[in-house]
């Protein structure tokens, strides 16, 4: 069930919030970004020489890797720069309003989407309580929410026209690349990269585990609408925040217990949706050499 996997992805991507902030402590956040994305990289491409899988690799592919890529590459950069201008609470807020760009960016705006997008954002506020002054790092994580919306929007698309693993694999190359030339801006010091426990954790859960649950993003897109992966992983920061409060010992009181709760009313009811919106499964499509689509078209 796509659903049920991708609620069990949250809890990776959860456990990616405190497991980087602690790297942080010692690692510049690109330096860190490059190492998460290098060590999934060589991680995939290893299983994928064990499988003896070969990788599509032709202009088309090429083609939606960068576009994919490029959107995840400016929502990690904008969302990492602004969250040092801006604080924790405010960063994990606007982010998810992914959640509302991609019904906008898809024109699927069923009543059944905004009023289970709704119940999650109030329960959102709840729990991290934003500031209601804004100032330039929270407009750089708005743009980060609206590019990890073109991202998850993207996905839906290439994934229904050509090979999901192939398209998985090429974006980790290139993500690895993008992060090698942006970590330098940093002018990060060898120290930073001395192999910790810590900084071991850190890379263990966000560039093998988060990558395994990034994999099955992939898989799960080819299934669901969009706007129903955007809004089951909105519960990411509640289980965040239960992390943090046991691993690492920070505060959760009753209004915080509160709004995590109706994160995940408003995931729970976004993923009994029962059609409204759902991108349509076409014939198998493939990608030519030259970047065309062959087989029947794929409705939105």
């Amino acid at each position: 069930m796509p659903q049920l996997a991708l609620l069990l992805t949250t809890i990776v991507w959860g456990a990616t919030f405190p497991a980087t902030k602690a790297a942080l402590e010692q690692i510049s956040p690109l330096s860190f970004l490059f190492l998460r994305f290098l060590l999934g990289m060589l991680v995939v491409f290893m299983v994928l020489l064990l499988m003896r899988r070969e990788l599509t690799w032709n202009a088309g592919m090429v083609r939606m890797s960068l576009v994919a890529s490029s959107w995840l590459f400016l929502g990690y950069v904008l969302q990492t720069v602004g969250l040092h201008l801006t604080t924790a609470s405010n960063s994990a807020f606007i982010t998810v309003l992914y959640v509302v760009f991609v019904p906008l960016y898809l024109r699927r705006l069923g009543a059944h989407t905004w009023v289970s997008n709704g119940i999650a954002l109030v329960g959102l506020w709840f729990l991290v309580k934003p500031t209601a002054s804004a100032n330039l790092g929270d407009l750089l994580t708005l743009g980060s929410a609206a590019a990890f919306a073109a991202h998850i929007v993207c996905l839906e698309r290439y994934t229904r026209v050509t090979d999901a693993l192939s398209l998985f694999a090429w974006q980790l190359v290139m993500m690895t690349v993008a992060m090698l030339g942006a970590m330098w801006w940093e002018h990060p010091t060898p120290a930073m990269f001395e192999p910790s426990r810590v900084l071991v954790v850190g890379l263990v859960v966000t560039g093998v585990l988060a990558t395994g649950a990034f994999g099955v993003q992939m898989w799960a897109q080819q299934l669901l609408p969009a706007q129903q992966v955007a809004l089951l992983f909105a519960a990411e920061p509640a289980v965040a925040a239960w992390m943090a409060w046991y691993f690492l010992g920070e505060t959760l009181d009753a209004q915080g217990w509160f709004g995590s709760v109706m994160i995940l009313g408003g995931v729970l009811l976004g993923s009994w949706v029962t059609g409204e919106g759902t991108a349509a499964r076409g014939e198998p499509v493939t990608v030519g050499p030259d970047g065309g689509e062959r087989g029947a078209e794929v409705r939105e």
